[in-house]
């Protein structure tokens, strides 16, 4: 067997800087706008040829997701049945850096890179498009994450459209250690009477980073007040975050538990990283760069 170090690659945090939802229509889904972009952290997939199919995970939260449904597994499978076969023979390895249930889409951009690696590695005749038909059944955040860059997207996260011109945005990623799972939270949403998922007007570009915290102050997040309802915590780690000091905007991302906060320069995203860090030693924080 080989020793060699596994090609890692990176499975980037996905980012909400604003979610826009509506309730649902006669599909039962719920019809969303929002501003993603990615983080240069996440978890980290390795994906090798084979001769059957193996999964295998490590890393600081592996054990929230081991002996559960994968993703990256479905993925897969589906990925399989598209080309006429029953597994697809690769050995993925997932290094889980990422909190589980945190809002960050973890499994989604999990299974969405092994995807991309898994074409490469087998060759296989799938394009962009065909593996997005494929994901598109496993979730509202797979196409975004299939894309992995800043993409406005709507209708149930599959219809994706370039986000405006964005500068360098610097951040602090914080989770407070409680799960958020999305159904519960929108059924929470769904217990009060919501607007339709408007989309705010959406300049060009933003020149800084404070300019694009200003706007984003005219937006929000409708799963944060459900979210924070089920978990009181994310309140906490969402003020925490709001109150660093040099922090220009603060929210909940997704459906929670994770909030980010916006900083000028990447100094400023460490240096209040280390001072939540210590002040929470059971979080976990993450200073990164967005976009």
């Amino acid at each position: 067997m080989s020793t060699a170090e596994p090609a890692w690659r990176l499975a980037p945090a996905k980012v909400n800087l604003f979610l826009h939802v509506g309730p649902p229509g006669a599909d039962g889904y719920h019809p969303l706008v929002s501003l993603a972009v990615f983080a240069d952290t996440g978890d980290r997939v390795a994906v090798e040829r084979a001769d059957a199919f193996r999964l295998e995970t490590t890393g600081p939260f592996a054990a929230r997701i081991d002996g559960g449904p994968n993703l990256v597994e479905t993925a897969l499978d589906a990925m399989a049945r598209a080309v006429g076969l029953d597994r697809l023979p690769v050995h993925v390895r997932l290094d889980k850096r990422l909190p589980v249930a945190a809002g960050l889409g973890g499994g989604s951009s999990d299974a969405a890179t092994v995807m991309k690696a898994a074409r490469e590695v087998l060759d296989l005749d799938l394009d962009d498009a065909a593996l997005t038909r494929i994901a598109e059944p496993l979730g509202a955040d797979m196409a975004m994450c299939l894309a992995a860059r800043p993409v406005i997207a709507r209708g149930r996260g599959e219809v994706l459209s370039p986000a405006p011109s964005l500068p360098d945005i610097h951040a602090v990623l914080l989770n407070p250690g409680v799960p958020s799972p999305t159904g519960a939270v929108y059924r929470a949403f769904d217990e009060a009477a919501r607007p339709a998922a408007d989309a705010p007007d959406m300049p060009a570009g933003f020149a800084s980073a404070s300019e694009l915290a200003d706007w984003l102050k005219t937006t929000r997040n409708d799963l944060e007040a459900p979210a924070i309802g089920l978990a009181p915590l994310i309140g906490t780690a969402l003020e925490a975050a709001g109150s660093a000091r040099g922090a220009l905007a603060a929210r909940v991302t997704g459906s929670g538990a994770s909030v980010f906060a916006l900083f000028e320069t990447a100094e400023g995203a460490r240096s209040a990283a280390d001072v939540l860090s210590q002040a929470h030693p059971g979080w976990w924080v993450a200073p990164c760069r967005l976009a």
